[in-house]
């Protein structure tokens, strides 16, 4: 009875992802900067959304990724965080 041996080969995908790289981990995409200057001004994902002409869920998706790079939980957390780390001007603090 002969056994095969089957190797899997590592392979090393250049292929571009379309992620932005950043210098910092709290460097926001531009349209993270959108969703949380429109969360600041204290609009819904539906609002958001018809703002921007994309789907409610896109939305969802931005903000999940914006609240997990700034590690915050809720929405007080996004904007106390968002303000210490200069993303948002002072206005909105006032």
């Amino acid at each position: 009875m002969m056994v095969r041996i089957r190797v899997a080969r590592k392979t090393k995908s250049k292929k571009p992802t379309g992620r932005r790289k950043t210098s910092t981990p709290c460097a926001l995409t531009p349209r993270q900067n959108n969703i949380l200057r429109l969360v600041a001004e204290g609009l819904t994902n539906r609002e958001i959304a018809a703002h921007l002409k994309i789907s409610v869920r896109t939305v969802e998706v931005h903000r999940f990724n914006l609240m997990r790079r700034l590690q915050v939980r809720n929405v007080a957390q996004l904007l106390r965080q968002a303000l210490s780390l200069r993303l948002l001007p002072k206005s909105f603090a006032s």
